[in-house]
């Protein structure tokens, strides 16, 4: 059974998430301020953590920091609509995915599968892809550089992975939010740029190589052989 840790302010809110998605099969925890939640998901095993970024007292954006501190657990915020800077921050400091206030509880549990969603397996896949100085296992989302562990959230981990099964090819962002968010990806969404940022500066801490990541006008970005 999934076990969900919804972390918003909105007493009403929460109540009507946890309804909805007990009935669905999940397991819900709510908390109901920033402190309390980060304690929740730092100390429970929780598969998927849903934030909200404007809350008293402790802030989503402090919560997530908080929490990804000390764990890589998804993190789905809800944002205020049309609110950029927190949307792009949060994605930032290691936020998996965001759907904007108002929105729907069918809308929050298809975007939690599509965040828990691995991409399938065929067969004939290898257990590991290796690409250059990378080694990366899917079945454990683990990935190293130079025999040196990195770090990734489950979305940059998704996408790392789609770019490494298509080294050396252009991949989409079209693609890229389609296999690796399990969404279609929205007019002016710059999550898949935030994210591969992030995944950037990972790996540029790790290795003298420039541009791993390349970012093809217009096109999409591959991952250089």
């Amino acid at each position: 059974m999934t076990k969900v840790l919804i972390i918003d302010d909105d007493i009403e809110l929460a109540g009507m998430l946890k309804e909805y998605l007990d009935h669905e099969g999940f397991q819900v925890t709510t908390a109901h301020d920033g402190e309390i939640g980060a304690q929740y998901a730092l100390a429970g095993k929780f598969d998927i953590v849903i934030l909200d970024v404007m809350m008293p007292r402790l802030s989503g954006i402090n919560t997530l920091l908080i929490i990804r501190r000390n764990s890589q657990v998804p993190i789905l915020m809800l944002t205020a609509k049309g609110d950029d800077a927190d949307r792009i921050l949060g994605l930032e400091l290691g936020a998996d995915d965001y759907v904007p206030k108002p929105c729907t509880p069918r809308e929050i549990m298809a975007r939690i599968k599509a965040i828990l969603r691995r991409l399938p397996v065929a067969e004939d896949f290898p257990c590991t892809i290796v690409v250059g100085s990378m080694v990366l296992w899917p079945t454990q989302r683990r990935v190293e550089w130079s025999g040196k562990s990195i770090e990734l959230t489950s979305t940059e981990f998704n996408l790392l992975e789609v770019l490494a099964r298509n080294a050396g090819k252009i991949v989409s962002k079209k693609d890229l939010s389609l296999q690796a968010l399990g969404r279609n990806l929205a007019r002016y969404d710059r999550s898949i740029d935030v994210h591969l940022s992030s995944i950037r500066q990972k790996l540029s801490s790790l290795s003298d190589e420039e541009n791993v990541i390349r970012t093809v006008y217009r096109m999409g970005y591959q991952l250089v052989k």
